[in-house]
């Protein structure tokens, strides 16, 4: 059984020359990472890993880069710094193999730092709104220091742990982190429309959150019977869930219920999973496998990126050289998509970016990093259609790109390629 102490005293047992995993979003135990960065002066070279989390993470600050360095597996806002600064550094890995870098011991942990329910009448907590490699990292540390929170929903699958599984337990009573809804403008609500209308009845959804996402979710109100298998969601689907739109009864894997491995939101979406049979939380090993996405009868995969090339290479994880977020589990489902009975891979994204530069390019920026190659594109889609690109040549791929283009680009981009090609 864990023993009861308070962030101070549980993260003394961290020493020097550590590596630390810690769960990723609204997971985020801040309470530990906050009283982690505090023992800065006593500790040297230890290494902190982690997808995206939320809040702050004082340990990024680069006045600490002697105690700590971060290493991340995708790169959030709160530690993009880090890169530039030289105290982090970025692991790329699709968010699906991730548990098996720690259990293979690629990535050897020491101690990991995780935000649980408090235990129920059985000794069961659970690991709530964020699954992915957390149940990993747990097997593969000596030590598990948890944040134990009676505000963290109950959620089922493999968030379900034990409490004889947590070294040090320290109780707290602070809120999830929240996530709100951002308004969606009127190219996000066309791209929107555009996506809904490659959605058929009976498909089974991934998808993200923003606002694109939440544009295709308000666009889907009268569909019938689909599903749910996605790496993350948020508020968008409750509405489509309370009304029947979403069922999942003609899901192939996990029928009946909706999958995630983490998600975040307001209090609405924190409020409605917990102790609800409906969602299953799994590990990202199962969630973003693609044998099991596949299995899902037109499974519809729609991801974003920073930008695509008019033969369809598409960037979602740096801009230029400079990395900006991760792999993620974008290429896990764009595959699984592409091979499940009748499904769509989707990329979506506007025309052109705050600066009026356009997002479809002639070629990608120098360095800039293929996440989904030309290969694997399927369909993409700005606010000016859709270009299907399945099964097109080049020179084919390019007309329907251009085609997608903002107007005012149109012209450059096929004179520059054309030039280059020729």
């Amino acid at each position: 059984m864990p023993v009861y102490t308070t962030a101070n005293e549980a993260v003394k047992t961290i020493r020097s020359n550590q590596r630390i995993y810690i769960q990723a979003a609204a997971a985020t135990p801040s309470i530990l990472t906050q009283a982690l960065a505090e023992r800065a002066p006593e500790l040297k070279n230890v290494e902190i890993c982690h997808l995206h989390t939320e809040g702050d993470a004082p340990y990024a600050n680069p006045e600490l880069a002697e105690s700590f360095h971060v290493n991340s597996f995708f790169i959030g806002k709160n530690v993009r710094h880090t890169l530039s600064a030289g105290n982090g550094s970025y692991t790329p890995v699709f968010l699906s193999e991730l548990p098996n870098l720690f259990r293979r011991n690629i990535i050897q942990l020491d101690v990991v730092l995780i935000h649980v329910s408090p235990p129920d009448s059985h000794g069961y907590c659970s690991l709530g709104v964020s699954v992915e490699a957390t149940l990993a990292a747990i097997e593969a540390s000596s030590i598990v220091i948890a944040q134990v929170n009676p505000n963290m929903p109950r959620t089922f699958g493999d968030s379900i742990i034990h409490i004889s599984r947590i070294d040090y337990a320290v109780e707290v009573n602070v809120p999830i982190h929240l996530q709100h809804s951002i308004t969606i403008s009127d190219v996000e609500s066309k791209i929107g429309y555009n996506v809904a209308s490659l959605i058929d009845d009976k498909s089974t959804l991934q998808m993200g959150i923003g606002s694109i996402p939440n544009a295709v979710l308000t666009n889907l109100e009268n569909h019938k019977d689909l599903g749910l298998h996605t790496e993350m969601f948020s508020d968008g689907v409750i509405g489509l869930i309370e009304k029947g739109v979403i069922n999942c009864r003609y899901k192939g894997t996990v029928k009946g219920r909706a999958l995630a491995t983490f998600l975040i939101g307001s209090q609405r979406l924190y409020d409605f999973v917990n102790d609800n049979p409906f969602l299953e939380m799994r590990e990202s090993s199962f969630v973003n496998d693609t044998a099991q996405i596949r299995r899902n009868p037109k499974m519809i995969a729609i991801n974003s990126a920073i930008e695509v090339d008019i033969t369809g290479q598409v960037c979602a994880d740096s801009i230029g050289m400079k990395m900006y977020s991760g792999v993620g589990g974008q290429m896990d489902f764009i595959r699984g998509a592409s091979l499940s009975d009748g499904g769509k891979a989707i990329i979506a994204l506007p025309s052109i970016t705050k600066t009026g530069a356009s997002r479809i390019a002639p070629f990608l920026k120098q360095g800039a990093g293929v996440v989904t190659t030309r290969a694997h594109a399927q369909y993409v889609v700005t606010e000016y259609g859709i270009a299907e690109l399945y099964g097109k040549t080049l020179k084919q791929r390019a007309k329907a790109l251009t085609d997608i283009a903002h107007p005012d680009h149109r012209a450059a981009i096929e004179e520059q390629f054309a030039a280059a090609t020729h």
